[in-house]
């Protein structure tokens, strides 16, 4: 594991960029997962590519690693998140053919702290998101050229016109969900399948894992993202809109 971003060779304009993600896009349609990653492999050098993941399991970093190993898997490390986020980080760098990445927010807890009062998450949850999840992640990703994303059409209204490959001129590159299509039940069959790392939390209660002080458990039957800064009005950390 590393707290380093590596070196990658000279990337694609975007406007390539651009057209081969539109490519990419009628060419896929709806394929599945295993021809998504295998699509990418054949157009994009494995230093260029990256999988972010939040460790809510390593679903998409094993498929992945079938096709491209020693992948980057970028993992936000906010200061905030539940132990068992870190262990099954851990267990990922371990047993995976991946390369693991800790990305940190420009400031740590205290710092932010002292920038902006004390726990900013139970006061304004944008701002804390911005600061230790989306400003991060878009630093980290300007040396690549795609970045793959577990996103899930089933996991929230907001996801559901979720696209398995589209161009992403918000950080610039390409963003491939080959994830999109599958259901929750699937990922589980995987994990299971193929005894890949998943977070405990999972099994607690917890369909859907971010940092600990804004995640908590959902009920039965209830909306997946629904555990999630509860109380707001807010589904999403901003990665993903």
């Amino acid at each position: 594991m590393t707290t380093a971003i590596s070196q990658t060779p000279l990337r694609r304009s975007n406007d390539e960029l651009r057209a081969l993600a539109e490519r990419g896009a009628r060419e896929l349609g709806d394929a599945p997962a295993d021809a998504v990653v295998a699509w990418v492999a054949r157009n994009f050098d494995t230093s260029l590519a990256t999988v972010a993941c939040s460790m809510a399991d390593a679903i998409l970093p094993h498929l992945v690693s079938q096709y491209l190993p020693d992948i980057d898997v970028l993992f936000l490390d906010t200061g905030y998140h539940f132990p068992e986020t870190y262990e099954t980080r851990d267990r990922v760098a371990r047993e995976l053919s991946v390369r693991v990445v800790n990305v940190q927010p420009r400031r740590t807890v205290a710092e932010q702290d002292v920038d902006h009062g004390k726990d900013l998450f139970a006061r304004d949850p944008n701002l804390c998101c911005a600061l230790r999840k989306v400003e991060p992640l878009g630093r980290s990703l300007e040396n690549y050229e795609l970045w793959f994303t577990g996103v899930r059409r089933d996991e929230a209204v907001t996801r559901t016109a979720t696209p398995v490959i589209a161009w992403d001129a918000k950080n610039g590159l390409i963003k491939v969900s080959p994830l999109a299509a599958w259901t929750f039940d699937q990922t589980l069959d995987y994990a299971s399948a193929f005894s890949v790392p998943v977070n405990p939390l999972t099994a607690d209660g917890y369909p859907s894992i971010g940092c600990a002080p804004c995640t908590s458990r959902v009920a039965p039957g209830d909306d997946p993202r629904s555990g999630r800064w509860a109380g707001f009005g807010k589904t999403e950390c901003g990665l993903h809109e």
